[in-house]
């Protein structure tokens, strides 16, 4: 932690600054969780100790609610579940997300003490909890928590005082960070991580954060390395500047980034890009054609027509009517596609979903065109190291190779490269996995320029004798990771 310090932000409270200087992708601060737990809606489905997705888990043959890849992991996982083992048994069941994370935090504390390791730079006394802002129905819902943590926390482990258990709750409701599964494409749990908590928000941020699992393969779990997050910067950062990361998607309006930081995070966002509406009009504009464009009135019709079809598409999506989708997707296109322009949020929502659906039914062509137009649209709102556009390059770029269309596929996959690199690092699965495709394409894209003919002839052939296997379901925006840090809902 010497590459940085606390300092009072202005108008912020404390925040943290650089103590040197940084260049993109650098990684100015790596951070242990002091706990964290798997979301109850994915209990079975994710390994509760290195939080990677598996088709078949060990439970815990205890508690029977722990999951584990194998005995290794179960052994890793021993010593933050041991008393929470014993609390589910004699409780009964295992209390939600919430209750179990408080737990697991004030039982490594009163192992611990209030600074848990020398990196530390806060206490959890020192976190905001935030309670005396909470709305009424949300402070109901947080006396429920306690009472029945209450009930869960077992009889011979230290007792505290409800306010002692009140402010940790509180910590969490706003502090508790979102982990990601092994790949980090999907949410599969949350944890605290202090220093983390010290890091203010702004919406055009100079750092993103991105969990590290660490190594968890050894046999011998004292080989293992600790599950982390890792603070890298975006861009050049001077000595002295203060470090900002983004606790929202950018990819929302000014008032609605507003709106979600007062209701989740208690504070009103005065950041430049929010003062000036920056890139608002781009995100509900017009389509300009030969120096035309269409009225406001036919916007906003478009927009509103726009809105009332996504909310079916989520519907058929959830439903897993996927030819419906594509059949709403292309109803709105069709009306919408010639009045509102390419960079119009709710425009490429429906090209997202459409290219996402159509790859998952294997009409690679058509997705590789909606991706497209997606990535065009994303490049013009997000930094240009967002690791949302890099995903979605990534994306792009499977889509267009599996659709036969090499050279710009091997392009989307070098620039998801390029930004992930920074966002992720050279060690991190995903980045792994886009090195093995880059240069895979890069082979392919040689063999294409010298014989075209020859190419396809030996793609075809090879496909025949190995199928393309099915793309995952297509999920909905909401379990997708889009706010950094994670709330009850």
């Amino acid at each position: 932690m010497e590459n940085v310090a606390i300092f009072d932000s202005p108008g912020k409270g404390r925040g943290l600054k650089a103590t040197k200087e940084f260049w993109a992708g650098d990684v100015i601060f790596s951070e242990a969780s002091i706990s964290a737990v798997v979301f109850d809606s994915l209990a079975e489905r994710i390994c509760h100790s290195c939080f990677r997705r598996q088709e078949k888990l060990q439970r815990c043959g205890q508690c029977k609610f722990a999951h584990y890849c194998d005995r290794t992991c179960q052994r890793a996982g021993w010593a933050e579940h041991k008393q929470e083992c014993s609390a589910i048994k004699t409780y009964g069941k295992a209390p939600n997300e919430n209750i179990r994370l408080v737990a697991r935090i004030m039982w490594r504390l009163d192992k611990d003490g209030s600074v848990v390791s020398d990196m530390q730079l806060t206490t959890l006394e020192e976190l905001e909890d935030h309670i005396e802002d909470m709305q009424e129905d949300e402070l109901k819902e947080f006396k429920v928590d306690i009472h029945n943590f209450l009930d869960y926390w077992p009889r011979n482990s230290k007792q505290h005082t409800i306010d002692v258990i009140s402010h940790v709750f509180g910590v969490i409701n706003c502090n508790g960070f979102t982990v990601s599964d092994q790949r980090g494409l999907q949410a599969v749990g949350v944890g605290l991580f202090p220093n983390l908590c010290l890091v203010n928000h702004d919406c055009w941020p100079n750092c993103t954060v991105i969990l590290n699992h660490g190594n968890q393969s050894a046999l011998n779990t004292m080989f293992h390395s600790q599950r982390r997050i890792e603070l890298r910067a975006l861009g050049k950062i001077a000595e002295g500047e203060e470090l900002m990361v983004s606790y929202v998607d950018y990819m929302n309006l000014s008032e609605e980034r507003q709106r979600l930081l007062k209701t989740q995070y208690f504070f009103d966002c005065t950041c430049e890009h929010c003062k000036n509406k920056t890139k608002d009009d781009l995100k509900m504009g017009g389509r300009e054609v030969d120096g035309v464009k269409p009225s406001e009135e036919q916007v906003k019709e478009a927009t509103d027509y726009c809105f009332e079809m996504l909310d079916k598409m989520d519907k058929a999506r959830l439903n897993g009517d996927y030819h419906d989708v594509v059949k709403i997707c292309r109803a709105c296109i069709e009306k919408t596609e010639p009045i509102l322009a390419d960079t119009h949020i709710y425009l490429l929502r429906i090209w997202s979903t459409m290219s996402e659906v159509q790859a998952y039914l294997q009409y690679f062509e058509e997705a590789a065109d909606y991706a497209h137009k997606m990535v065009d649209g994303y490049m013009k709102i997000y930094h240009p190291n967002n690791a949302a556009l890099g995903m979605a390059a990534m994306r792009a770029g499977v889509t267009h190779w599996q659709a036969g269309l090499i050279e710009v596929g091997h392009g989307m996959i070098c620039k998801a490269y390029g930004i992930l690199m920074i966002t992720h690092g050279p060690t991190h699965p995903i980045t792994k996995d886009l090195e093995a495709m880059r240069m895979q394409t890069e082979m392919e894209l040689r063999m294409f320029k010298q014989n075209e003919y020859v190419y396809h002839s030996m793609r075809e052939a090879a496909l025949k004798n190995k199928p393309m296997t099915m793309m995952h379901e297509p999920k909905s925006m909401e379990e997708g990771i889009k706010n950094l840090f994670h709330r009850k809902k």
